[in-house]
């Protein structure tokens, strides 16, 4: 069991590891192609990849990290590597955003001819290329690399819109088409560093995990037989992944010790079948 465990956590990095190069070449390769072609909208989306490219190669460490025993410094293991790298990663697409905004902006008040055949060349690679990283990923067993499938799926969409773009380039004398899709692509990215900026700080000020009822978890640890109450209830995650609790559990003064371990146990059993996993109990004993 042990060696398996081994084998397929070996495994999850190495995915992670294939998507990360793999993506890291196709945004070297887009951002020349930006330039040759002339397009914001193609810069914009190397920005995007770039991005992605910072947040597997997090990933990548945080797993590598994760599969490493915590130790008496880092009690809890490296889970929070990935909350760093987050922070990071939002600051350099801001501030990547911004130059592509003004870029566009720029293009509105002084057209540009567009290279559209390259464009469209482009999308049909970047299509491909995201496609196979998101299959690769998705056969994945991490919840590390489910999450960033789901992120290459965005960029396959993102890709279609350039190759629609790039069509009506061809089709008509439409410049102004190129900016307003690097704004749409922009807009987009920064929609998400929002959302990612707002949970990682929920993490960070510790609050309650997102798809953790804790009043459902307290009512359903009370009918457990034995409990009289529980209160002095804190819960909160390491990563977004990994969820912690720590409670006082009330039970009857009469039980005996064999009888609270039980009980115990059957606490944490239910605490695992809620999302969480790992559990501080404290039992108080009344009379």
């Amino acid at each position: 069991m042990h060696a398996h465990s081994h084998s397929l956590k070996k495994h999850q990095t190495e995915n992670i590891r294939k998507a990360f190069w793999i993506n890291s070449s196709f945004a070297l390769l887009e951002l020349i192609g930006g330039i040759l072609t002339n397009s914001v909208a193609i810069m914009s989306d190397a920005l995007h990849d770039l991005g992605d490219s910072i947040s597997l190669g997090i990933s990548w460490v945080f797993q590598k990290r994760a599969n490493k025993a915590e130790n008496i410094r880092f009690t809890y293991g490296y889970h929070r590597f990935s909350i760093v790298g987050a922070i990071v990663n939002s600051f350099i697409l801001v501030m990547g955003c911004i130059f592509i905004i003004y870029k566009a902006i720029e293009r509105f008040n002084n057209p540009a001819e567009i290279h559209a055949p390259g464009m469209l060349i482009l999308a049909l690679i970047g299509i491909g290329v995201n496609y196979w990283v998101y299959v690769s990923l998705k056969k994945g067993t991490s919840v590390n690399e489910k999450v960033v499938a789901l992120h290459f799926i965005e960029d396959i969409l993102g890709w279609i819109a350039v190759l629609v773009g790039s069509i009506l380039m061809m089709i008509v004398d439409a410049p102004w088409i190129d900016p307003v899709l690097s704004l749409m692509i922009a807009g987009y990215i920064l929609l998400n560093v929002y959302k990612n900026l707002r949970f990682t700080f929920q993490i960070i000020l510790q609050a309650a995990p997102v798809g953790v009822d804790l009043n459902t978890v307290q009512a359903k640890l009370e009918k457990i037989e034995g409990v009289s109450a529980i209160h002095d209830v804190h819960c909160w995650s390491l990563d977004g992944e990994y969820n912690i609790i720590t409670l006082h559990a009330v039970v009857n003064s009469g039980i005996s010790l064999e009888e609270t371990e039980d009980i115990k146990t059957k606490l944490r059993e239910l605490l695992k079948a809620q999302n969480i996993h790992h559990a501080t109990i404290e039992v108080e004993l009344v009379s």
